[in-house]
């Protein structure tokens, strides 16, 4: 897959994606990204890329020509078919769903906006969606680009050692992860479950979707309201407190 980003500080992006899963990714060639600067598109002495807004307010607001023919710059060197996405507040939320959508994709264009935004022109002629990785504000789009591409390269088929990982990660399943452990068995007092420990598989299996379920109702019950459920989700949600009465603590529950 290739990626293209559309930032002002380059470095930004190069230097986080040398280490871990996009950095293998990478280096194996199934994963390419590069980066083109709104800067090289100016045509004064300064270099500059942003305004005051019209109508007055805080801030500057990037020009829509520098950004415009960067973002025109980039997409010439992706395959036919990768949309242009900029990264944003008012964007649609990014999610696991949305990475794997965008994993199946020949290309991608991301966006990285700075200082009050992007001049309303540019998302008219130059972006075909907007991403939010959180509602928070951030300095700029280079920290949610690197989000967006980590959480795809990682779908990329070859770039995991083992092609389960991604299919049991958080939110693959539309729950949370289950609680992990590894040597030693006993540490400052707390011992690893028994049940991890007692070698039949299927009964692990139970105790972590019971785990995930558990605690995605607890955290995050926006997961699971409204979803339609397997009747071993539901059964388990089934003899679960009520989040009122639990108190909003999941690490009780199903521990052995």
């Amino acid at each position: 897959m290739k990626i293209e980003v559309v930032t002002l500080f380059a470095p930004m992006i190069s230097g986080a994606l040398r280490f871990g899963v996009v950095g293998r990714a990478l280096e194996s060639g199934r994963l390419s990204v590069g980066t083109e600067d709104p800067r090289a598109h100016t045509r004064d002495a300064h270099r500059t890329v942003d305004d005051r807004p019209y109508g007055g307010g805080p801030g500057m607001v990037l020009k829509p020509g520098p950004m415009l023919a960067a973002i025109r710059a980039a997409t010439a060197r992706l395959p036919p078919g990768s949309p242009r996405v900029c990264l944003s507040a008012q964007g649609e939320p990014f999610t696991q769903a949305v990475a794997r959508a965008l994993a199946g994709l020949p290309g991608l264009l991301l966006v990285a906006g700075r200082y009050e935004g992007l001049d309303e022109r540019v998302i008219e002629l130059g972006i075909d969606r907007e991403l939010s990785i959180g509602d928070y504000v951030l300095s700029g789009g280079e920290v949610p680009a690197l989000a967006v591409i980590d959480a795809v390269a990682r779908l990329l088929p070859g770039v995991l050692g083992d092609e389960r990982s991604s299919e049991l990660d958080s939110f693959s399943q539309g729950l949370l992860d289950w609680p992990h452990y590894t040597r030693p068995e006993i540490f400052e007092g707390l011992a690893v479950p028994k049940v991890l420990r007692c070698g039949n598989h299927a009964e692990i299996e139970r105790w972590r979707l019971g785990q995930s379920v558990a605690r995605t109702w607890r955290r995050r019950p926006d997961l699971i309201r409204g979803r339609v459920l397997s009747g071993e989700v539901q059964q388990i949600l089934n003899g679960l407190p009520s989040l009122d009465a639990a108190g909003g603590d999941d690490r009780g529950w199903m521990k052995q």
